[in-house]
């Protein structure tokens, strides 16, 4: 995959068409190339070689768009980090990695110093602001040679390690070959025929594969990309008005968090031709109510993985089946396995397994769990789901969220779909909880819209309408909010943690 002439091929094409706009910025076509080959040269200077690993440590922001196109065009393998880790869950990371650099932006309660005399590989430390011990990124750039970069690796290398999850014991990281660059934007065309007429909002982390899809979609399909730096659902709206913004994705918490939004109805959303929504199960109820404001907008529904190269799986432009996540890509091989790992009939729930060109190859320097979820040439997701009659998939939950009541199995998040349909209700988890009768039984964690209130006898009685009775929780907490991950999921396994405690 060459970067270089891609982005040459662009420049070429769009020129002075904007590429990316930041905080009142207007990047074009031209300049991204311009500034990615420059930086592409700078790297080499300080001694970037191909296969050389580069850490990236950076809120969203133009700087980490040219770092990544810099690395794939020097044939380096890019490691990017979420901005929330800790110092310890980032030199875990970086030392697993064996970065040689690290890009970044300091922070409170961040010592890039600690970090780089507390990892081995590490060479060189370049940072966005102003801090005199490192090498300055502008600096950098501003004395850089502005030509055309020869790249030389092979589509088998690795472009990235996506480190799933921070963590201080065993790094978790995800092999991206060459070869598999292009596959987000390749299924966003696919999929939703995004192209570069375009205008999509980028609210999710460039640390994560779901915000690394709208800088592909950048380089493959010449779309125009408003980045935010981070998500606030006032100003995501703003931007859809101002600046016309025809799609977006965004996981389901970021939805009911602009639901909760006394100003959302006075907000025109009138630009928008379709909104995806992805990463962890959606209320189908939730999406419907979004989509009464911006009726002409289509609504999709979607499902991948980052070891998928995501979207795997994505509803079809104007189906009413808003309950599932679609039908697969045609690239892509997919069944549901019992825990024998045979195909089960079509209706019943087991494993999604998946295969394919765009799966990965594996985890790096994890040969074991490489093994545990590579079985026969099939990647094993850990996802619960089970395709209808048309072939469409219907997520069930993860393995993890298979809670057993008395011997009758409850999936969380078809608890959940239930409980999203009561019109007081804006977000809710459910998991676990331990129960000396049944051993385990579920518990709902709820957050109410504003002004109003429900007793847990209301939501039980409104619940022995969608739900089997074993499938009511026995417990509920109203919370003011849910805790997230960086990505916008709600964090199931810090709830879990804090459930254990109490």
């Amino acid at each position: 995959m060459n970067i270089p002439k891609i982005l040459q091929n662009s420049a070429n094409n769009y020129k002075h068409k904007t590429a990316i706009f930041f905080k009142g910025q207007s990047i074009s076509f031209a300049d991204l190339a311009s500034n990615v080959f420059k930086l592409t040269f700078a790297l080499a200077g300080l001694g970037l070689g191909s296969k050389d690993k580069v850490a990236i440590y950076l809120p969203n922001c133009p700087e980490y768009i040219y770092t990544y196109l810099a690395i794939w065009s020097s044939g380096s393998t890019a490691v990017p980090l979420d901005f929330m880790l800790t110092e310890d869950e980032l030199v875990s990371c970086i030392e697993h990695s064996q970065a040689k650099f690290l890009i970044a932006k300091s922070k409170v309660k961040i010592s890039i110093s600690n970090i780089k005399s507390r990892c081995r590989f590490l060479e060189k430390v370049i940072v966005i602001d102003e801090d005199k011990e490192f090498i300055n990124f502008g600096s950098l750039l501003e004395n850089a040679e502005d030509k055309y970069p020869e790249c030389n690796f092979s589509d088998k290398d690795y472009s990235i390690i996506f480190y799933t999850s921070g963590t201080t014991g065993k790094p978790k990281g995800v092999l991206i070959n060459y070869a598999q660059i292009e596959a987000p934007a390749k299924g966003m065309k696919h999929f939703v025929n995004l192209n570069d007429k375009d205008v999509a909002l980028c609210a999710i982390p460039l640390s994560h594969l779901g915000g690394l899809v709208f800088l592909q979609s950048i380089v493959f399909l010449g779309t125009t990309v408003v980045l935010m730096e981070r998500f606030m659902p006032v100003e995501f709206l703003k931007n859809i008005t101002e600046k016309q913004v025809t799609c977006f994705w965004i996981v389901p918490s970021m939805y009911y968090a602009i639901l909760q939004l006394k100003e959302f109805e006075c907000f025109d959303l009138s630009s928008l031709k379709w909104v995806v929504s992805f990463g962890a199960p959606s209320s189908a109820e939730q999406l419907r109510r979004f989509h009464k404001y911006c009726p002409q907008a289509k609504f999709v529904n979607g499902w991948g993985m980052t070891e998928t190269n995501a979207p795997s799986v994505v509803i079809p432009l104007g189906s009413k089946k808003l309950e599932s996540v679609g039908l697969p890509a045609p690239w892509l091989d997919l069944k549901i396995f019992d825990n024998e790992d045979n195909e089960v009939k079509r209706g019943e729930v087991g494993e999604v397994v998946v295969k394919g060109s765009v799966v990965t190859d594996g985890y790096y320097k994890d040969p074991e769990l490489t093994k545990e979820t590579m079985r026969s040439g099939w990647f094993h997701t850990g996802d619960l789901g089970r395709l209808d009659e048309e072939g469409y998939l219907y997520i069930c939950g993860r393995k993890k969220e298979m809670i057993k009541v008395g011997g009758e199995i409850v999936f969380e998040p078809e608890v959940e779909t239930a409980i999203h349909k009561h019109p007081s209700i804006v977000e809710v988890a459910v998991i676990g909880a331990k129960d000396k009768l049944r051993g385990e039984v579920p518990k709902a964690l709820i957050v109410l819209k504003d002004n109003t209130k429900l007793t847990e006898d209301e939501v039980r009685l409104f619940l022995k309408k969608h739900l089997a009775h074993f499938k009511i929780p026995h417990y509920f907490e109203f919370v003011d909010s849910l805790p997230k991950t960086r990505s916008g999921k709600v964090d199931k396994k810090l709830l879990r943690e804090k459930n254990r405690k109490s």
